[in-house]
């Protein structure tokens, strides 16, 4: 048997993730030694009540509620407490007493990415983040490693399962929003408080990691532009699939031209696909992320955004590569952020809008939405009108513009509602992935 170095693996956390990486670690211990160049020794499992019930039967004597020790007698830790709190605190903690970090901690990479970099690069060390932003698929060294010869000039991606699921069955079975979320809750995919996932925050949060990975630059999570699922309606999916598209909560991000000036955009919101993209056929809780490059051409990263034992293979191929830095010696990979774009609001965005009104049905209205729509600088692509109601009959008119700023198109929706002759503005979704 091959006498490898030992290197000592602290563990914070034994939740669903947690418990499944400690499981795999102890299991395959000698394989993933193999691989590594070094003997992985689970130091400890770092929790908060050692009485908790666990996903998976772990040896008792490897858990301790004191991180902090733990933690400094470790070569690599890996942090999935999750939260800001004590998770920001632990992991400059392991980076200061030369540790390499790994770690799935969205939130505490999006607001606090760029400290926790610095605070690497100054003592050598590395951060390894794979399962952060899409669970067990591969995008982050892709974006880091492989693409980094190349210029990524948009990324699009489903990367919240949860949402992704619920918009998949509203689709498929034309069920309602609040039915299939209490089943997605049901079955896990949703945390009795969904707001996270429905209203678009953790999307926004991966975003602004992959933003940064694939335009150099800083993000911070307050540049996003967010929106969630939660006004999308069963008869808006019907209305979708009518015209060729189905509708994905997706995170952009993309290359734009700017105030004369090469810029970014990142948003998240809810967006008509053409059914022939191949974001319209991720069925379920999977998750997708689809990266354009100059040299490249397109790319499709694709597979399960969530899960304890999935997430559980992204951080432990995150553990194999800190193992191999350390027998291999050197300073850390950092984190190129140089590029220094601006991020700009959605205003400077062009895309194409489906907007759904409900008018009265009555001669000239057509004439008058139209009119509205030419002063505002927003061309007409498509109409398409149905009558409802016998009494006081009404029109619903669904029109496809073709492509305009999102300033001008946003002010085009607000002029619409201020008419006299549009009782209501049903619904307005953008284009994405023509």
């Amino acid at each position: 048997m091959t006498e490898y170095r030992r290197l000592r693996v602290a563990l914070l956390g034994a939740g669903a993730v947690g418990s499944q990486v400690a499981a795999l670690l102890l299991r395959h211990g000698d394989e993933l030694a193999d691989r590594a160049g070094a003997e992985l020794e689970l130091a400890g499992i770092a929790v908060r009540n050692l009485d908790a019930p666990r996903d998976v039967d772990l040896p008792k004597e490897l858990f301790t509620t004191d991180a902090e020790s733990l933690i400094l007698g470790s070569d690599i830790v890996i942090e999935l407490i999750g939260g800001i709190e004590p998770a920001r605190t632990n992991i400059l903690q392991a980076i200061g007493s030369g540790a390499d970090v790994v770690t799935a901690n969205k939130a505490l990479l999006a607001t606090h990415g760029p400290e926790l970099f610095e605070a690497a690069d100054r003592v050598g060390a590395s951060v390894y983040y794979e399962a952060a932003a899409a669970g067990a698929i591969p995008i982050i060294r892709p974006l880091r490693d492989s693409l980094a010869g190349d210029r990524v000039v948009r990324i699009m991606g489903i990367v919240n399962g949860t949402t992704n699921y619920i918009l998949d069955r509203m689709d498929t079975e034309g069920a309602d929003f609040g039915d299939v979320l209490a089943d997605a809750q049901r079955l896990g995919y949703a945390e009795a408080d969904p707001t996270a996932d429905v209203e678009g925050y953790d999307a926004a949060q991966k975003a602004a990691i992959l933003a940064s990975l694939a335009f150099h630059t800083a993000v911070p999570l307050e540049a996003v532009h967010r929106e969630g699922i939660t006004s999308i309606t069963a008869s808006m999916i019907e209305e979708a699939r009518a015209a060729g598209f189905v509708i994905k909560l997706l995170a952009v991000c993309e290359r734009i031209e700017a105030n004369g000036a090469e810029s970014i955009s990142v948003r998240v919101y809810p967006a008509l696909v053409p059914q022939s993209h191949p974001l319209a056929n991720v069925h379920g809780a999977n998750n997708a992320v689809f990266v354009e490059a100059e040299a490249a051409g397109s790319l499709m990263f694709y597979g399960a955004g969530a899960g304890g034992v999935q997430t559980a293979s992204a951080v432990l191929g995150d553990v194999v590569s800190a193992a191999r830095r350390h027998i291999a010696g050197g300073v850390g990979v950092g984190e190129s952020t140089r590029a220094n774009l601006p991020v700009v609001p959605i205003g400077h965005v062009t895309t194409r809008y489906q907007i759904t009104l409900q008018v009265a049905d009555a001669a000239g209205v057509l004439a008058t939405v139209a009119g509205i729509l030419s002063d505002g600088g927003v061309s007409v692509a498509t109409v398409v009108q149905t009558v409802e109601g016998e009494s006081e009959p009404t029109a619903r008119l669904i029109i496809g513009t073709h492509r305009a700023t999102e300033e001008a198109l946003s002010a085009t929706v607000d002029a619409l509602a201020g008419s006299a002759v549009v009782e209501r503005v049903v619904s307005v979704l953008r284009v994405e992935g023509e």
